[in-house]
């Protein structure tokens, strides 16, 4: 907790906003996407979605393959409350919406499905899109799919596998996936592990988000080798997210963006 104060700290002291951004890139991002207050009927979908889980007192029990949980001491949950403290915020959510909504990607990457609060905002930001979701716990992942399935998110594909294996297989293929969504395993090794695995997937239009890089000092220290990778180009940092782009003709510039 101290650190996550401190990087707060940090992040409150070198944040800007749109104002102080001279990339037309970033700039057009911001304006219209990040800070766009009105209000979508998307969003009214997304509360019936989370206000569906926050009424579910049912209990599972929970497989944890990432770096553990700080709320949770132990593995049997019940669900309203994992939708209440594990899932994506809903400002959080309606600003994912609004990303993919922004950029349309085809082809979508979700590591880490939990109960699908995010997988919501992912398929009604492009319900075109082709989504495929990753889950390690089959119990977790079985409220999630009957979840998705209820609110007909039918552009969804849930798996139920260990991550590193699944994108390890990813790399044999010439698949690619327009954006990813990284939320999966809260630590250095496997988030850099992930980095590189789908680093072959890479396109000029490809868009990454790291979720909670400020989490602990290890994901501190994996945000800061992204950052500097020779194929990434801009990375804005909003605190709970890290953004990545790989577009050749920007740049290298790392923002620190106030939301």
């Amino acid at each position: 907790m101290l650190f996550q104060i401190k990087s707060y700290l940090q992040f409150l002291w070198h944040s800007k906003n749109e104002h102080a951004v001279h990339s037309p890139f970033v700039f057009s991002l911001l304006t219209k996407c990040f800070y766009d207050k009105k209000s979508k009927p998307e969003y009214a979908v997304l509360k019936k979605y989370r206000n569906s889980l926050l009424a579910n007192n049912n209990t599972i029990e929970v497989t944890d393959f990432g770096a553990g949980s700080k709320v949770f001491k132990s593995n049997k949950r019940i669900i309203a409350k994992i939708a209440k403290t594990a899932g994506i915020s809903p400002k959080r959510a309606e600003l994912l919406f609004r990303i993919t909504n922004y950029f349309q990607p085809q082809s979508i990457l979700e590591i880490g499905t939990s109960l699908g609060l995010a997988t919501s905002a992912l398929s009604l930001g492009n319900l075109k899109a082709i989504i495929t979701t990753l889950e390690g716990c089959p119990n977790t992942m079985a409220i999630a799919k009957s979840q998705l399935q209820l609110f007909h998110f039918d552009n969804v594909n849930p798996v139920v596998t260990e991550f590193s294996s699944y994108l390890d297989d990813l790399r044999l293929s010439t698949f690619d996936f327009k954006l990813i969504y990284f939320d999966g395993n809260h630590s250095k090794k496997a988030t850099l592990d992930y980095f590189e695995l789908l680093l072959p997937t890479i396109t000029n239009e490809t868009v990454w988000i790291f979720d909670d890089i400020h989490w602990s000092a290890e994901m501190g220290e994996a945000w800061k080798i992204i950052k500097k990778h020779p194929k990434v180009t801009v990375t804005i940092d909003t605190f709970q997210w890290g953004l990545v782009f790989f577009r050749r003709e920007q740049p290298k510039e790392h923002f620190v963006i106030r939301i």
